[in-house]
């Protein structure tokens, strides 16, 4: 199939825009809503008994893989994320597909079994779905999960101190990028896909829950933006910026300015809040960088910070400070 054009998390609006339109809508009221869009986090959460929530999230995006299966399991494993950086468990799924009416339906069947196989890899189930016809292909999942009240993940709830550890490494949008002009490192796209299609489910496997301060996931809106939703206003966070995982050849698909236009629009949201102290032009484009199917970022103290590498994958990336003239800033 040839029809990857601005897929994955790089086809999402701008955080500007968004917010822009976002406040002008009237708030729930409703007690029971304990996460609504106005905090930005990764989904909603409705509470239903005194111990539990529901986690309600969606996500779809254009393809930017040829191969139906495989951008079926990335779609599959981005829209799930959302549940898992709440804190939740997946319950069920529901398809959302749009698909020209030319192709070939088993292309279709291809997505559809790739999105599933996650899907039951994340021990959810799928019940259904909607599908219209349109000139360009997408696909992804509505998601219901469920949460202890007293165990809910939120993103911007931070503090002054603490540390915050990156799950998966970044670049995905900068790969695929080279890899739509035909100057990818196959090893490079490779690694690239093995982490979009990694499900963000063993956090708290091994971290215990009341170490966590914060999380959230890093998808389309690229680190730093994600990092300064959770900042909500009240931290500055310090970056080290040599300590940035990233997909081999990243440096050099920078060098040779495979960028996207998500990426851009990242830069230009943050703007003066954001301050870049040494380091160079690929510091700066990593973190704006629009990832799809990211891993989680969060937040523990510092007196837990040697032990959480110790238990889980993950990379210490930044700090959180009192507030300065900044959001955040890149050392």
């Amino acid at each position: 199939m040839i029809y990857c054009k601005s897929g994955g998390c790089t086809a999402k609006l701008g955080a500007g825009a968004l917010s822009r339109i976002l406040s002008g809508l009237e708030k729930s009221s409703d007690p029971h809503v304990l996460v609504g869009f106005d905090s930005h986090d990764d989904g909603a959460i409705y509470q239903i008994n005194d111990r539990q929530a529901i986690i309600s999230t969606l996500d779809f995006f254009p393809p930017m893989i040829e191969d139906p299966y495989i951008f079926g399991q990335i779609a599959a494993t981005n829209a799930l994320s959302d549940i898992y950086a709440m804190g939740g468990r997946p319950l069920t799924a529901l398809n959302i597909v749009c698909f020209p009416d030319k192709l070939d339906l088993n292309e279709l069947g291809k997505i559809l079994e790739g999105g599933n196989a996650k899907v039951l890899e994340a021990g959810a189930t799928l019940v259904g779905g909607h599908s219209i016809v349109d000139e360009d292909i997408k696909y992804g999942l509505s998601v219901t999960g469920i949460v202890d009240v007293d165990k809910i993940l939120r993103n911007d709830t931070v503090r002054e101190g603490d540390v915050l550890f990156l799950t998966k490494k970044l670049g995905t949008g900068i790969i695929m990028a080279s890899r739509q002009v035909g100057d990818a490192n196959p090893e490079a796209v490779k690694e690239a896909l093995g982490s979009m299609t990694t499900l963000n489910n063993r956090l708290l496997d091994h971290i215990p829950f009341e170490w966590i301060h914060a999380c959230t996931d890093v998808t389309g809106f690229g680190l730093y933006v994600h990092l300064d939703e959770m900042l909500h206003g009240q931290y500055t966070a310090v970056v080290d910026g040599k300590a940035l995982p990233c997909f081999d050849d990243c440096r050099r698909c920078v060098d040779s300015f495979y960028l996207t236009a998500a990426a851009q629009n990242n830069r230009n949201y943050l703007g003066d809040r954001i301050r870049f102290e040494g380091g160079g032009f690929f510091e700066e484009e990593i973190g704006f960088d629009a990832q799809t199917s990211g891993g989680l970022l969060f937040s523990v103290s510092e007196e837990h910070a040697t032990q959480v590498q110790r238990l889980f994958p993950c990379w210490q990336v930044a700090k959180i400070i009192p507030k300065t003239d900044v959001s955040i800033i890149v050392r």
